[in-house]
């Protein structure tokens, strides 16, 4: 089974606690239309915590002043049989600094402010709450 480590980013509004959750494009590679947090496989030269800033930045078109780093969690280890993946999931959670206008990339087609708590209600990419859970 291929191992391979992503970073997965939870990014909070200060005013209400609520955080981003994204709906993955159907031109992504895995988990199409599913609900995700920002996420992006770590590239051998970055940390996962460079990584983290570059899929924001990547995606969502936000710099590292328009965030802050609230938490790094534990990794948790996912395992898909049905791709044949065993994913070291490395997870952030960040607060949106700076109100802007978020604009997503190619990756996504929606993204929707909600309570942590309402991730259990959607199709999420495996194991989101439980990652979500490292760095709340």
């Amino acid at each position: 089974m291929e191992e391979t480590h992503v970073v997965t980013c939870f990014l909070e509004r200060d005013s209400d606690k609520k955080i981003a959750l994204l709906r993955r494009s159907q031109m992504v590679g895995t988990y199409k239309g599913r609900w995700a947090g920002v996420s992006g496989y770590i590239e051998k030269e970055n940390t996962p915590l460079q990584q983290a800033f570059e899929e924001i930045r990547e995606e969502l078109g936000l710099n590292e002043d328009d965030i802050r780093l609230l938490m790094e969690g534990e990794p948790l280890i996912v395992i898909d049989e049905k791709l044949g993946k065993r994913w070291v999931v490395h997870s952030f959670r960040f607060r949106l600094t700076r109100p802007k206008k978020i604009e997503i990339d190619w990756e996504h087609t929606e993204l929707k402010w909600i309570n942590p708590e309402e991730m259990k209600i959607y199709e999420t990419v495996p194991q989101l709450y439980e990652t979500w859970e490292r760095v709340k």
